[in-house]
């Protein structure tokens, strides 16, 4: 039957991707007969100047014209590989609507305009394959389409993006940074001559849209996932996340939420024993958790030629056992649920908040499993240390961001810090207490550290007591009553020594965190 049944295709551009699935279609011609029963023709290549000369193309086969292809009743399947919304988008739509079946790679167009494509091929019994969308040469949306089917998957963590793996990984193991870094991975190809889609995340959020709309049987598009690139990572935030056990990651992330689908890219503090912290160079691997399956993690090549090409060849091998068997479009559309998405602001207002980590004599806990606001943070941590002090009765707080005084809003470090320099102002007994904060894109650390006169333990309630409500506070004292001004904002890392009244030495600290998983 393989011998005598002929399958034709049109390949719509002949770049990168495109010659390399030409390419690997010659190289499989045979095994790609043994395992669907019919022999794959590229009848035609539309490109936009079919006189350009195309090394290992023949040149019979390109044309400028689409019409040709979709009225060319011999072509079974339409293969896409342009990239780009328009025309991709109607090629696509009007190839379904004549009943051809369609393998696409196309990011953009599916996080964008994905659930009406798959209502035109639901309507017209058409296949729409795309596995070459997601982290290339990896299997992950056929998996999440039918393999994981029975169970109920509730996250999704990525690094589906090799350029900024690569620059990160540097970063991490040869103490680049982020330009030098950056400069390597374009001299290597790694990077576009624009990466912004990268390094911004935007490539990433695309990506994981896709997932999310297929995890969650959802509608999921690219303008609803929260972005945040590398751009603003730094060496220091590299050095801090080695020293606490931490690897940086821009991760691409969604999971179930009590109030629908939390979708999102950032950087993110992986602890250095979590499999995706193993994750180098440009390779990609996603993580997903389900109620069934529990933790499952695909790993590979995330983009090039021969591995995209891999990826877009499996799909239309089995379009062509579809085509065989008559069971074209039996998958269809993926959005049946309808879940809420988050809105953009609301995580970005999640991801404004810090996990606490508090140090008492070498010691660490996590106070919160999730995070907190940091003044509520502030207030969990010092509770054993304090005697009739509240912070809650503070309202000033600094906007991280804007660096202005906004009220009752997020505390930052160096919000915790000024305060500190404001009151603990008249301490006894000569020796001295060192005050230190530190604050980066993901990473912030106040320590109250002893510098040569010593802390006791029971002394810290006195020292804490003092931090709220200064020397001469009585006991119905409601709180500092600061008047901070602007001036005394620091944005640089701040040392401030005061005078202490204790013993013998301890450390008192507390990170905060942003973006952990």
């Amino acid at each position: 039957m393989g011998e005598n049944r002929k399958i034709y295709a049109a390949l719509l551009g002949a770049g990168t991707v495109g010659s390399g699935v030409y390419k690997l279609a010659g190289m499989q011609e045979e095994d790609i007969c043994l395992k669907t029963g019919a022999q794959l023709e590229i009848k035609k290549i539309l490109v936009r100047n079919p006189g350009k000369v195309r090394e290992g193309i023949p040149q019979e086969l390109f044309t400028d014209s689409w019409q040709e292809i979709l009225e060319d009743p011999e072509i079974q399947i339409v293969i896409e590989v342009m990239g780009g919304i328009e025309p991709a988008r109607t090629y696509v739509e009007e190839a379904m609507k004549a009943g051809k079946q369609v393998v696409t790679a196309n990011k953009d167009l599916l996080a964008e305009y994905g659930d009406p494509l798959f209502e035109i091929a639901t309507e017209n019994k058409c296949d729409l394959q795309f596995e070459a969308a997601v982290a290339g040469a990896i299997p992950i949306i056929r998996p999440l389409r039918q393999s994981l089917a029975g169970s109920q998957l509730t996250e999704i963590m990525g690094i589906v993006n090799g350029t900024t793996n690569y620059i990160l990984t540097k970063m991490s193991e040869e103490g680049m940074g982020y330009q030098e870094a950056l400069d390597m991975a374009t001299r290597l190809g790694y990077a576009e001559a624009d990466p912004t889609a990268d390094v911004e995340g935007y490539d990433a959020g695309r990506k994981i849209a896709i997932m999310a709309s297929i995890a969650f049987s959802s509608r999921v598009t690219f303008p609803q996932v929260y972005t945040e690139g590398i751009t603003k990572i730094t060496a220091e935030d590299i050095r801090y996340a080695k020293e606490f056990g931490y690897v940086i990651k821009l991760l691409g992330i969604t999971k179930l939420t009590g109030k629908g689908i939390e979708v999102k890219v950032h950087p993110t503090l992986i602890p250095d024993s979590h499999p995706l912290a193993t994750v180098r160079d440009s390779f990609n691997a996603v993580f997903v958790h389900g109620q069934a399956c529990d933790d499952a993690m695909f790993m590979g090549r995330g983009a090039g030629q021969m591995p995209t090409a891999s990826a877009v060849l499996g799909d239309v091998i089995d379009v062509m056992r579809n085509i065989i068997h008559g069971s074209c479009g039996k998958i269809g559309s993926d959005s049946h649920k309808k879940l809420p998405v988050l809105d953009v602001e609301e995580t970005k207002r999640l991801l404004d908040r810090y996990r606490p980590e508090l140090i008492v004599f070498g010691k660490s806990m996590v106070l919160h499993k999730e995070p907190v606001e940091l003044a509520a943070v502030v207030e969990q941590a010092l509770a054993p240390f304090i005697i009739q002090a509240e912070l809650r009765q503070m309202t000033l707080a600094v906007d991280c961001q804007q660096g202005q005084f906004l009220g009752d809003r997020l505390w930052t470090v160096e919000a915790v810090q000024n305060i500190v320099k404001n009151c603990l102002e008249h301490m006894d007994n000569g020796g001295t207490l060192r005050l230190t904060g530190t604050q980066t894109a993901l990473y912030c650390q106040l320590v109250i550290a002893d510098d040569g006169c010593g802390i006791e333990k029971e002394d810290l309630p006195h020292i804490f007591e003092r931090f709220y409500k200064g020397k001469n506070a009585g006991a119905d004292s409601v709180g500092i009553g600061l008047a901070l001004s602007k001036s005394v904002l620091n944005r640089e890392n701040a040392t401030v020594e005061v005078q202490s009244t204790v013993g013998v030495g301890t450390t008192f600290t507390i990170r905060f965190y942003r973006n952990i998983i």
